[in-house]
């Protein structure tokens, strides 16, 4: 047997990351890239999969805990050659930082115990190290370690992560007002959500302000009909306050147009002809929506912007990264292209089919969620015609699409059919005013219209 230490993967730059979760405890057998722990960015979540398999000898961390890059997470004993059994501070091994890329991802699902010990019941024990608990005093431990504390035993008024900290702060929520529900008395999002729904019941926010509200009405659902309840998933227990502050801070207005796409279909229909011919991925019309929006963001740089936070100023960027939204199994994430502007059409479609395919599996790295500066929802492979999508705050717009459909127009003499795209646009109307928010949408119609408009 072999000791090797198991360390937390590159962060990406984010600091003092919260665990939210710890999958194993002493004694677990785990196998290779089984979940370890779950970390909280200000961003996303993720679990750091094991970097080998074997049996977990000691646990470093705990809910609650911070941590950064090269933290050690656990000590594990595995099978083969690797550094001798010794005391904490001499066991050597691999650092897993290996396990970085598969640790990014925006929001894997993949949670749950590994067997809770059962797979050491038949291991002959190491003779240097102690022997794993019993399964009862295993199980009293465990629900001593989860069982909710009262928070002030601890002295801290407000334990919490730093991304929910970081989150109270922006709702203007006073934490020693929270009652935690999370391990250790941990308050989770969960109970800061429900601290701003009192809101509706007529509680005064503790920021200041009085947004005093009729009580949403509840009811026994079951006493009317059969119910079912299923937990969220965890990635819109994390949007899900993200989305009501954007939705109750930002001041919304939305522009609704069409966009005859007639003539770009067509060219998008021979360019795939050739795409295909010579083995090159093939080219959604959200591509050249990216490259159209760009062009639109240059000529409008205040839908390119983010209010400073003294609400006196605008911060306008030279830059154009573009997040996309995108439909998963858990929810919706939001990965960003950066640099569009200095992208081709086919260089965007590589890189947005790369980014989709690895956000629906849970392995976007937490930096490829960070920097946009104006998002698209796109939902035309769905249907509709619009919609008002939520501006995705520190950005002030965003563009929804809608699905496309040929329709009669008038040329002036008859009527033509025509290919014509819904699409909306919403904006923060501090920054962005009524009549430049209808040119903004009128002039991104005339560039999906005709793309040599682009060039000019």
């Amino acid at each position: 047997m072999a000791v090797q230490e198991i360390r937390v993967p590159d962060l990406e730059g984010s600091e003092n990351v919260g665990v939210v979760e710890v999958y194993v405890s002493a004694g677990d057998s785990v196998e290779e890239e089984s979940p370890l722990i779950s970390l909280e960015s200000d961003k996303a979540v993720m679990d750091v999969p094991a970097p080998f398999a074997g049996t977990i000898r000691d646990v470093k961390v705990s809910e609650g805990d911070t941590v950064n890059t090269g933290d050690l997470i656990a000590l594990a004993e595995t099978d083969g050659d690797g550094a001798a059994d010794g005391p904490a501070g001499e066991e050597a091994g691999g650092t897993g930082s290996d396990a970085a890329d598969s640790a990014g991802g925006a929001e894997s699902e993949a949670g749950g115990r590994s067997g809770d010990g059962a797979g050491s019941a038949g291991a002959e024990p190491d003779p240097g190290s102690p022997p794993p608990s019993p399964p009862v005093a295993k199980a009293a431990e465990k629900a001593a370690r989860e069982a909710p504390v009262n928070r002030q035993e601890f002295g801290a008024p407000s334990h919490a992560t730093p991304s929910v900290r970081g989150l109270a702060r922006e709702l203007g929520v006073d934490l020693t007002q929270v009652t935690g529900s999370g391990p250790k008395g941990r308050v989770t999002r969960e109970d800061l959500t429900s601290m701003v729904k009192g809101v509706m019941s007529g509680a005064a926010p503790t920021g200041g302000g009085s947004f005093a509200l009729p009580p949403i009405p509840t009811a026994d659902f079951g006493a009317f009909g059969p119910v079912e309840t299923e937990e969220l998933s965890r990635i819109k227990k994390i949007s899900g306050p993200h989305l009501h502050r954007n939705w109750v801070g930002v001041p919304h207005v939305t522009q609704f147009e069409d966009a005859d796409i007639t003539e770009l279909e067509a060219f998008r229909k021979t360019v795939n002809a050739e795409n295909e011919r010579r083995g090159r991925p093939k080219l959604s019309p959200l591509i050249f929506v990216i490259k159209a929006a760009v062009e639109a963001l240059k000529a409008f740089p205040d839908f390119n912007s983010s209010l400073a936070p003294d609400g006196a100023s605008v911060i306008r960027k030279a830059y154009y990264n573009i997040g996309i939204a995108v439909d998963t199994p858990g929810g919706l994430v939001v990965p960003v292209i950066r640099d569009a502007d200095r992208k081709g059409v086919q260089e965007l479609a590589e890189e947005l089919g790369d980014l989709s395919e690895r956000a629906r599996g849970g392995k976007l790295k937490g930096d490829e969620l960070k920097g946009g500066t104006f998002s698209i929802s796109s939902l035309g492979g769905i249907g509709g015609t619009y919609f008002t999508p939520i501006v995705n705050a520190p950005e002030t717009a965003i563009l929804g699409l809608s699905r496309s459909a040929m329709r009669p127009v008038w040329n002036g003499t008859e009527f033509v059919p025509r290919l014509i795209l819904p699409f909306s646009v919403s904006y923060d109307h501090r920054v962005i005013d009524g009549a430049e928010g209808a040119r903004f949408a009128v002039y991104l119609s005339s560039l999906l219209g005709d793309m040599r408009r682009a060039l000019l």
